[in-house]
């Protein structure tokens, strides 16, 4: 029986007594670091220690899959949410296909294991040449990449292509791009039926997706009452509409032919921005940095710069859940999946790196630390000679074996959409220690993340590409802030879908700038090609569409829809024949 279900059990015993002071004789399992204040000479106080001692296992047995409660979605008995015994024994076979997995760990394992131990003896070779250092105690130093050389200067000629695009107000903006992308059919279910309802939908997504409210945002449109915008904001609440806008988006910007210079759209990156709120929203923590309370907003950013997944997350838990889950759902709408995702030391677990591995795409870890720069190889594992203190041999492969089916079946319980990555990652977190299944992840993760460092190690233009996917990252969080730069009203973001819709019309708004500068640029690239100016591939390569200075996101909005009415808006006589 779980220690927070038993200190539940007895805290409840002696509620129906009406007790406030905790009995010198109670018999109640606590962890060591509430023992001394149960056992406090004052027994209300030591009473209110084994109240706060009890949520907190609660809360932990809860995360682990310990305990449950029938009536959740996100807590239920793990087995409820997990692919049926009986089903996963009939369909086993089918989904380890879809997966792309073999039937045993040994089969999995071999070809790892000789990635591996090439790795290992990749890693010696560059120390022997003096291309990585090893210092007494045991921390492996890396080189700093050396700086490109470009026979032009990239900031010049950025500047010089958004000059010549030009300015633009946001409303000119948003009108654009819905005619190119039709993204208000997709959060109104249908075409708007007229000026009015456009708008109003125009208003929602700004009042939801920027610091300003209903109230200023019907104030900085002429005709545009709150009581509409309201109405609007409600209706983007829709489960999966502004998921499927977003993704309409990325779409269009992935069409446009200079984002081909810019990569292949199959890496991208992760990473949480803060937003100040209230102390009072549910999914507020203080953050570390700034010491505010403030809630986050978990990003996936393409390395066509296109966000292709955002959703809400609270700061302060390891953030390989959403990382997983960001990949799962661009990849069930994407036919050119995400194959590897750049995340900081925040962004993984070791459970993580196998999670994501079976699920098909790879974590690629930025370790802050020098001493995180550990190789982990199994324990009977002949390794050469000179990497003492940065390989360690103690990776259990027997654990792995034993748990593999059942790795397997949570992996294709994602995948199918049985469980939110979220919620699996929870069952093997650290609160999940002793779980033998979390062993298992634990083990295989080590592995497969050696094999990633290895490569990390030991190929710069590897290191490079990774480091160049986090920096466009954040330069996309840089256009992220000035979209939403202040506080989260107080009283916005109290429920759920609440907080996803502020999430996702944040998202989409920032991705509707990031396409609107996309094709500005491919225009303004065929423009000097037909009046024979001086171009080159190269340029375009290094010119991003996170630029903003040229876009005016505040103001009096006026939209002129005269030009774009037949592309937005359902003819009337259409619509009365309908």
């Amino acid at each position: 029986k779980d220690m927070g279900l038993k200190q539940i059990t007895a805290l409840r015993e002696l509620y129906a007594e009406g007790k406030s002071e905790l009995p010198a004789d109670i018999d109640v399992p606590v962890s060591s670091i509430w023992r001394d204040a149960v056992d406090d000479e004052d027994r209300t106080r030591a009473f209110k220690a084994l109240e706060a001692s009890a949520m907190m296992a609660l809360s932990k047995g809860m995360r682990s899959g310990a305990v449950w409660v029938d009536h959740t979605f996100s807590f239920r008995e793990r087995d409820e949410m997990w692919i049926p015994k009986d089903e996963w024994e009939r369909d086993r076979q089918r989904h380890l296909a879809n997966l792309g997995l073999p039937s045993t760990a040994d089969e999995f394992l071999a070809p790892q294991l000789k990635l591996l131990d090439a790795g290992i003896k990749a890693v010696a070779e560059a120390k022997s040449q003096g291309k990585l250092e090893i210092d007494e105690q045991g921390e492996l130093h890396l080189p700093a990449l050396e700086a490109l050389e470009f026979d032009f200067d990239p900031k010049k000629i950025r500047d010089l292509f958004y000059k010549e695009i030009g300015d633009v107000q946001m409303p000119d903006l948003l009108l654009e791009m819905d005619a190119h992308t039709n993204f208000s059919e997709i959060l109104l279910a249908r075409r708007a039926y007229d000026d009015e309802e456009l708008i109003a939908l125009y208003a929602a997504l700004i009042a939801h997706g920027t610091e300003i409210d209903a109230k200023s945002v019907a104030a900085m449109i002429p005709g545009i009452k709150p009581a509409q915008v309201s109405v609007a904001m409600r209706a983007l609440e829709a489960q999966g509409r502004l998921e499927r806008a977003n993704q309409r988006v990325i779409e269009f910007n992935q069409q446009q032919a200079i984002t081909k210079l810019w990569g292949d759209g199959k890496l991208a990156s992760s990473d949480m921005m803060s937003l100040d709120a209230s102390k009072h929203l549910w999914n507020a923590r203080i953050d570390q940095r700034r010491r505010t309370f403030a809630a986050g907003i978990y990003s996936h950013i393409l390395n066509t710069y296109g966000m292709g997944y955002v959703q809400p997350h609270v700061l302060g838990p390891r953030q390989a859940g959403p990382a997983i889950e960001g990949v799962v759902r661009y990849n069930s709408f994407n036919k050119n999946a995400l194959l590897r995702l750049a995340v900081d030391t925040h962004g993984y677990t070791y459970p993580g790196v196998t999670v994501a591995k079976l699920l098909g795409f790879d974590l690629c870890v930025r370790l802050r630390d020098l001493s995180e720069r550990k190789l982990f190889v199994p324990r009977k594992m002949e390794t050469p000679a000179g990497l003492d203190g940065v390989v360690i041999a103690d990776v259990a492969l027997v654990s792995i074996r034993k748990e593999w089916d059942d790795l397997c079946r949570l992996v294709a319980s994602i995948q199918t959409g049985r469980i939110n990555a979220n919620v699996a990652m929870q069952w093997l977190s650290s609160a999940a220690k002793g779980d033998p299944l979390r062993r298992a992840a634990d083990q295989l993760g080590r592995l497969l993340r050696s094999i990633f460092l290895c490569d990390y190690f030991t190929l710069p233009d590897f290191r490079r590409e990774i480091h160049k996917v986090l920096s466009r990252g954040e330069s996309v969080h840089t256009l992220q802030r000035v979209v939403y730069y202040g506080k989260i009203p107080t009283d916005r973001g109290r429920r759920r879908d609440e907080m996803f819709a502020i999430s996702g019309s944040h998202g989409l708004l920032t991705n509707l700038v990031i396409a609107w500068n996309t094709r500005r640029l491919q225009e303004t690239a065929e423009q000097w090609r037909k009046s024979k100016r001086e171009i080159k591939d190269e340029w375009l390569a290094h010119i991003g569409p996170a630029n903003f200075s040229h876009i005016n996101f505040r103001g009096t909005f006026r939209f002129g829809l005269d030009r774009y009415r037949p592309m937005l808006i359902i003819d009337r006589h259409t619509r009365r024949a309908g």
